[in-house]
């Protein structure tokens, strides 16, 4: 790779890639959600993501290009996490708690990778993919503060039931033996000389 143009291309090719597995991993975590607004949240980005897909092949179109093939690391461990997840069998409260999470990581690294396009499309004067970018841009950021108001709704029911237990047991292991030791003699009463 030599030139800007050349990596302009690039991160498009990386950025479709990672528009088509958010297509499918939407559509998983619709399903995979309890909360009925959650699920019509993921639905609606799905289609919104569809629509992203077309933008950036639209912009190869215009730039007469062809996308490179690339994988999005990025975006791809962010779905190998959920799946790494998925083998904890949690319920479904703590799911939809991760399935947000996850979501406001993903939006985040789309919202930094089209901020980085934009950049490169008007330095290269390509002001109409510079457009198409920013429409995603726009949604991204929407998306975001979508699943950030979902941050504040959905909880854990059993958010803080074995908090009690293991911290002070947290507590007593990082302290170790001789604090254990200290808190026993200090607590006995000390013989006058």
């Amino acid at each position: 790779m030599q030139t800007g143009y050349e990596l302009f291309l690039h991160e498009m090719s990386d950025m479709l890639d990672a528009e088509r597995r958010l297509v499918e991993a939407l559509h998983r975590l619709e399903e995979d959600s309890s909360y009925p607004q959650l699920k019509q949240a993921f639905a609606d980005h799905g289609r919104q993501t569809e629509g992203h897909v077309e933008r950036l092949e639209q912009c190869f179109e215009l730039l007469d290009a062809e996308p490179k093939p690339t994988q999005c690391a990025g975006i791809r461990g962010i779905i190998q996490e959920k799946e790494s997840f998925m083998e904890e069998n949690p319920e479904s409260d703590i799911l939809d708690t991760f399935h947000v999470g996850a979501g406001i990581k993903t939006e985040n690294y789309e919202i930094c990778a089209y901020q980085a396009l934009i950049n490169m499309a008007e330095a290269l004067g390509q002001s109409k993919a510079a457009r198409l970018l920013n429409a995603n841009l726009k949604e991204e950021n929407a998306a975001l503060k979508k699943l950030q108001g979902f941050e504040k709704k959905i909880r854990p029911s059993r958010m803080h039931e074995d908090e009690e237990e293991a911290v002070p047991a947290a507590r007593r292991r990082a302290a170790g033996p001789g604090l254990r030791g200290s808190r026993q003699r200090a607590a006995r009463p000390r013989r006058a000389a």
